[in-house]
């Protein structure tokens, strides 16, 4: 079956990489896994001999329908649709078990889909997947590196993410124009921990990482916080006047959205936190 470009189809092609993918998601038996985007099927077929069922989740009509031709239905059920659209937690209460997630991600979706992945963390255990190598890189980032900024927050406000190993375009056919590597994303939300609620938290850290080369006072002056409130928070928080949002870890950014809250509402600002 031959790959389509436009729907940012890269067939994996090397049998070693999908032998360690289907054993980056722990022991299967029993367990029921998502597959976005099975393409040509090899992942596929690894997944089906380790696990309890597969859950296929494919766009392309053609890929469906070829899929379903060789694959037994016991093992796999293929799934025509758009993971966008794809409801994980009804997968996941069907099953009576927090599911397991794996995906050759398409690059040009491919942030669209940790959004709707990080929505359904209540039904997700852990999702390995593939990226473009610079954006596994943002993902996985720490605070004052280079690659840290609101990808890697947001992510990592919903579990650990850590990268496995990278491959290159020859890994593919068609091989694409960069390297891809693998991650994996333990789903363990932190808002709890950090006294944060998501809702509120979120739209707050795009608002500080809006623009990376502006300080941190000066992205929440233009998101509209007033410069006495962003000061004295930032003071509250331990976090200097020409700090910019890259350099703090999330347990800062945290604070400082407890106390920008705590003015805002008139409250102590010190919400308690949850035990790890």
């Amino acid at each position: 079956m031959p790959a389509k470009p436009k729907l940012g189809q890269n067939f994996l092609n090397d049998t070693e990489a999908v032998e360690r993918i289907a054993a980056s998601l722990g022991d299967l038996a029993g367990r029921t896994v998502v597959e976005i985007g099975p393409g040509g099927g090899v992942i596929t077929d690894a997944l089906a001999v380790r696990a309890g069922h597969v859950l296929a989740v494919e766009l392309d009509h053609d890929l469906a329908v070829w899929l379903r031709a060789r694959l037994s239905p016991e093992r796999v059920t293929v799934v025509e649709r758009d993971v966008l659209h794809f409801d994980f937690a009804a997968a996941a209460a069907a099953t009576g078990q927090k599911l397991r997630v794996v995906g050759n991600l398409p690059y040009y979706i491919t942030s669209q889909i940790l959004l709707k992945l990080a929505a359904s963390h209540a039904a997700l255990e852990v999702a390995v997947l593939m990226v473009q190598r610079e954006v596994a890189n943002r993902i996985t980032a720490g605070p004052g590196s280079r690659d840290y900024g609101l990808l890697s927050v947001t992510v990592q406000m919903f579990g650990h993410a850590e990268r496995l190993f990278t491959l290159p375009p020859e890994a593919f056919t068609p091989p694409p124009d960069v390297h891809s590597t693998v991650f994996r994303w333990r789903f363990a939300p932190r808002f709890a921990e950090l006294g944060v609620e998501e809702a509120g938290f979120l739209p707050f850290v795009r608002k500080a990482f809006a623009q990376k080369r502006k300080t941190l006072a000066n992205n929440l002056r233009a998101a509209g916080i007033a410069p006495g409130v962003a000061a004295e928070a930032m003071e509250q928080a331990g976090i200097d006047k020409q700090a910019r949002a890259e350099s703090l870890p999330v347990e800062t950014i945290a604070a400082l959205w407890r106390s920008i809250e705590a003015q805002r509402t008139g409250s102590t600002g010190d919400a308690p936190l949850a035990k790890a």
